[in-house]
């Protein structure tokens, strides 16, 4: 399966040592969020003998975070398996795209898993996309 160029998960989770933990376990290798601004983490981790960028962003969208990892080097070839596997372990709600965005998709059209496990494709408009419109 090809992987997608990055990963972004948006998590009703917003505790950053929760999800280094989680990010921990599913890379295999030490991983801490360090502050790195208002609402911004950062950690760069070796993962496959490469460096992973990834950013966590604290209430980015809505009241949930940004989960971003900038690289096609990790462990899921695809946002949907990130967010599946986020889910199950962080025990909380995540999104992300459908899939590769392409001229005339519904950008506000996601991919919602819950933490029971129940998942389905949601409308998700962007709050600053309204305002705009307004």
């Amino acid at each position: 399966m090809e992987h997608y160029p990055d990963i972004e998960v948006y998590l009703v989770c917003n505790d950053a040592e929760r999800i280094s933990q989680w990010l921990s376990e599913a890379l295999q290798t030490p991983v801490t969020l360090e502050r790195a601004g208002k609402q911004q983490w950062r950690a760069a981790p070796v993962y496959q003998g490469q460096r992973l960028p990834v950013l966590l962003v604290e209430h980015a969208a809505d009241r949930l975070a940004s989960l971003w990892f900038d690289s096609e080097l990790t462990p899921w070839p695809r946002d949907v398996d990130c967010a599946r596997a986020a889910s199950q372990a962080l025990e909380c709600e995540v999104r992300c795209s459908l899939g590769g965005w392409q001229p005339g998709d519904d950008p506000d059209r996601f991919f919602q898993i819950l933490a029971d496990g129940s998942e389905g494709v949601i409308h998700w408009p962007d709050p600053g996309q309204q305002d705009a419109k307004k």
